[in-house]
């Protein structure tokens, strides 16, 4: 089991990579893009929605299977979506320590420098789950099940902050009192939740008892 160290990269402008050219290529791509990378994907053939992406020359194509080349010229973070070549999932790992980039195969935490937990976005907010790759499919239904809770209302919500923010920037000197008025505003903000186990898991934990 992998902890790790939760962190939030800043991506922007910088060099990635992806491998392969399916539906998990083009979910990680997205994400790039969206956090404002610069991004090239290797792989001989892409999906409708990568073949977008390419041919409006969001992204870079190189139409061909993974070459070590391909990390030359500063890349910085590569994602392999390729789960069906051990090969090259260990070729990738043993470049990113020689090379230094930062590196994820998906579904193969042995073979990469970090992981990619589940994540719930809506507008700028970011949750990440991870159950340390002890069950990414509970991570995954963890994330569905808050997906409804951070609805467009939530978003409309993460806005008004944005600019009350930047209001009290502009006409409130004391640091102090403008955090305390930050505070306040989301004070009554509450999240309230209930987890309902399988009852396999509730004769698991009357066993343990």
């Amino acid at each position: 089991m992998k902890i790790g160290f939760q962190i939030n990269l800043d991506v922007k402008d910088r060099a990635c990579l992806v491998v392969g050219g399916e539906g998990e290529a083009a979910e990680k791509t997205n994400r790039l893009l969206e956090a404002g990378a610069k991004v090239t994907i290797v792989s001989p053939k892409l999906n409708d929605e990568l073949k977008g992406l390419a041919a409006s020359a969001r992204i870079l194509h190189r139409g061909r299977r993974f070459k070590g080349s391909d990390v030359d010229g500063g890349v910085w973070l590569v994602m392999n979506t390729v789960k069906t070549d051990e090969v090259l999932s260990r070729d990738l790992f043993n470049l990113a320590r020689q090379k230094g980039f930062l590196l994820c195969s998906t579904d193969q935490p042995d073979y990469s420098t970090f992981t990619m937990p589940a994540l719930v976005a809506r507008g700028p907010l970011r949750i990440a789950i991870s159950t340390s790759g002890v069950s990414p499919a509970l991570a995954s239904r963890l994330r569905q099940d808050l997906e409804p809770v951070f609805d467009e209302r939530f978003e409309v919500f993460l806005e008004y902050l944005d600019a009350y923010r930047a209001h009290l920037q502009d006409t409130e000197t004391n640091v102090e009192k403008r955090h305390q008025l930050l505070r306040d505003t989301v004070s009554k903000v509450k999240l309230q939740a209930k987890i309902e186990f399988p009852k396999v898991e509730r004769k698991a934990e009357e066993k343990g008892a």
